[in-house]
């Protein structure tokens, strides 16, 4: 008898449904259907906008039952058809991927634009959207060709009249070619979905503040040269069942962006919300269970840092939306959703664009002083959550509960919401920044994300503000291919000669906010939070105990004020019982040690 490996075995039992749907009433086109809960039953008038697979437009989607997203071959040649049909769209390339593809833009305008500067000349609002960041959750791939579809050869030409829209299909391209029908095992389609990270194993909605992948800097490119009014990062999200099936999220009231909260909270929300209700979905806002198995432990409300693209946006004021489809809902009603989402983003841009406008000049102007590096949770509003109900069983398997989802709405009453929004550590708003020249690296970053820098021409001694670490606390394993640390910090005021060539940021621009919070060591996702400052934590040079011991004995004899601190020390037993530390503690206080250990080099001033 032939053997069979293990991962046979699981396909095979997996591919069961698919051979059982050939004669089944009820069929389930994904393999991991017969393990997923069961789904909610779902009709609504977006369905209306799907075309047939013999319409000369239908869209690779649309040709395959609704089941499939088409590879990255199919969907560029698809839309390079499309594009060639109409002089409104224009499609370049943003930038390759690490395995050579192009990571393609398609740029729609009523005035034919192939650059920033003509799309400028139209004197419309744009949108920026982006599918495939993970390109498994690729909703936003297909919905944005069907409504491209639409607007240059359907009814939808209206939406170019004050809005441009900028269509990144596949930011992910290479992880988008890692595709199995075995990914993303706890989402409903499509049939082959992509790989999570990219083809260097690094997540992109984590890297936006580090702006280390080539994806990364390459939308950041689009962002800083095309200046978009609106940002849109489609994703599918994990976790628990409930009834939503396009939520989405964006900064908080207390974050950086107010102002651009307000529009979004008060102006955008009602009008998408009402246009998915109208078409049979049910919107919501962003959430997250507090535990998967235990609803009544409530809800939590999220304020995201920037390494993920709307904490990212509300660093850099520019309002960015974060859509997350519900996993277990079957892949058209996900991409339909994401279609009226897109479509009535457009509407709500162009209606309300100068209200939007004032309120990014409104948040790039404010310069907070102080301003929030990092945040505590406290208790929010209660929610209402059409959720799902569900049973807890033993599990033989496990040995552990399990959670069993019935397929069953059920409404949540007023369950207890909790967020990071309270102010946590807080430091007065520098006027500028000064990095040593030597700090390529940061000084490149920076340069990435669009922040204004100049070089000083002249050896500059002022007042300035210094960071010293102690206890330094390095990531247990790689954090997204990065060595975090973490440390306490003090601050010393000094008179300090800045050498010519060094870097000067000023904190009084449109990305001053965004400078702080990659600057300043304490924040979250700061430059040096990514581990691009570990090498001052490296000790070079060292001195022997037989040196040290007659060098202590001179210092002694010399300086009363130093023999006193010692005694003082020795009170201390453990301190004195360590030769080591006691030999140490003079030879830290001597002209040999390196003054640079441990020490922030970047400069703070305040004038």
């Amino acid at each position: 008898m032939r053997q069979l490996t293990l991962h046979a075995v699981i396909s095979a039992i997996l591919l069961c449904p698919l051979t059982f749907a050939a004669t089944s009433a009820s069929p389930t086109p994904y393999v991991n259907d017969s393990i997923l809960p069961p789904p909610l039953t779902w009709q609504g008038q977006s369905e209306a906008l799907l075309k047939t697979a013999s319409h000369p437009w239908a869209t690779p989607f649309e040709q395959h039952d609704y089941l499939t997203s088409p590879d990255y071959q199919h969907t560029m040649a698809w839309l390079d058809k499309l594009v060639a049909s109409s002089d409104q769209l224009h499609k370049v390339s943003i930038g390759k991927s690490p395995q050579g593809r192009d990571i393609w833009m398609i740029i729609a305008a009523k005035n034919g634009a192939t650059n920033p500067q003509q799309l400028a000349q139209n004197n419309a609002a744009t949108l920026l959207v982006q599918a495939g960041i993970h390109s498994g959750e690729i909703d936003g791939k297909d919905a944005g060709m069907m409504l491209l579809r639409d607007i240059v050869h359907g009814d939808k030409q209206a939406l170019l009249e004050h809005a441009n829209l900028l269509f990144i299909p596949i930011l992910s391209v290479d992880a988008h070619e890692r595709s199995s029908q075995f990914n993303r095992v706890n989402q409903r389609g499509p049939v082959n979905m992509g790989w999570r990270t990219t083809a260097t194993n690094l997540n992109l909605n984590r890297d936006y503040a580090k702006a280390e992948a080539p994806e990364t800097q390459h939308v950041i490119s689009v962002i800083n040269q095309y200046q978009p009014d609106l940002y849109i990062d489609v994703h599918v999200t994990d976790g628990i069942d409930y009834q939503y099936d396009v939520t989405f999220g964006y900064n908080v009231k207390q974050g950086y962006s107010p102002s651009i909260f307000d529009w979004l909270e008060h102006t955008y929300r009602p009008e998408i919300e009402t246009a998915l209700a109208n078409n049979g979905h049910i919107p919501g806002k962003l959430i997250f269970a507090n535990d998967n198995a235990d609803m009544s432990k409530g809800l939590s409300y999220w304020n995201a840092s920037p390494r993920y693209s709307n904490g990212y946006g509300d660093a850099r004021h520019l309002p960015t939306i974060l859509i997350e489809n519900h996993s277990l809902k079957p892949f058209k009603q996900r991409v339909l959703g994401t279609y009226v989402m897109l479509e009535q983003s457009l509407k709500t841009l162009a209606k309300h664009n100068k209200i939007l406008s004032a309120a990014i000049h409104l948040d790039t102007q404010r310069q907070a002083n102080p301003i929030t590096l990092t945040w505590q949770d406290e208790a929010q509003p209660d929610w209402d959550f059409k959720g799902v109900d569900y049973q807890i069983e033993h599990s033989e398997i496990s040995g552990a509960n399990v959670v069993r989802w019935t397929g069953q709405p059920k409404l949540y009453p007023a369950l207890p919401v909790t967020g990071n929004t309270k102010a946590d550590i807080r430091v007065t708003r520098p006027a500028a920044y000064y990095i040593p020249p030597q700090w390529a690296a940061v000084i490149n970053t920076l340069s990435i994300h669009g922040i204004e820098m100049s070089k000083t021409t002249e050896a500059i001694t002022q007042q300035v503000e210094q960071y010293r670490f102690t206890q330094p606390k390095f990531g247990k394993q790689d954090y997204e291919g990065r060595q975090t640390v973490k440390a306490k910090v003090q601050s010393e005021t000094l008179m300090k000669t800045i050498p010519a060539g060094s870097i000067k940021v000023s904190t009084a621009q449109p990305l001053g906010d965004l400078a702080i919070l990659l600057l300043e060591p304490q924040a979250e996702d700061s430059l040096f939070y990514w581990g691009m400052f570990n090498t001052i934590f490296t000790r070079t040079e060292y001195i022997e105990d037989y040196a040290v011991e007659p060098m202590a004995a001179h210092m002694l004899a010399h300086d009363p004020k130093l023999k006193a601190e010692f005694e003082k020390a020795l009170a201390d037993e453990d301190f004195a019982k360590d030769s080591k530390a006691r030999l140490r503690w003079f030879y830290q206080r001597s002209p040999y040690y390196d003054k640079q250990y441990q020490v922030y080099p970047v400069l703070r001033a305040h004038q």
